[in-house]
């Protein structure tokens, strides 16, 4: 990002230890405020405490998957227009669908092509 005061927040939620330690590094350096979540409880706790500007949601977790999790969001007047990124190690084209009925705003698949991603985050930012 090219403006630090501008500094946008980024839930990334996700139960592979590695894959938030990966995304929560590259977000950071380049200008995110980023916060982590392991299921989807935390996210949905943490939404609804400091609303974060994007989401980037793991599609199967334990407690609450991320589908479940992007359909409440999306359902709900005041989180509705957070851009939801929704990524999974699954290569099934209905898991993608699946997010898009439920509202998501884009969808990776794992193994994550970062730049990809980053890429996608900073359209739906600049969107929003």
């Amino acid at each position: 990002m090219t403006d630090a005061k501008l500094k946008k927040k980024v839930l990334v939620v996700d139960d592979d230890l590695a894959v938030l330690t990966l995304l929560g590094k590259t977000l950071e350096n380049i200008g995110f405020e980023v916060f982590k979540g392991s299921n989807g409880q935390e996210a949905l706790a943490f939404v609804r405490k400091n609303k974060p500007d994007l989401i980037i949601l793991d599609q199967m977790m334990p407690i609450m998957d991320g589908i479940k999790v992007c359909a409440l969001l999306k359902a709900d007047r005041r989180f509705r227009e957070i851009p939801i990124i929704m990524f999974t190690a699954s290569a099934d084209e209905t898991d993608r669908k699946l997010s898009q009925e439920m509202g998501a705003n884009a969808f990776c698949n794992k193994p994550l092509n970062v730049s990809d991603l980053v890429q996608k985050i900073q359209e739906l930012i600049k969107q929003r």
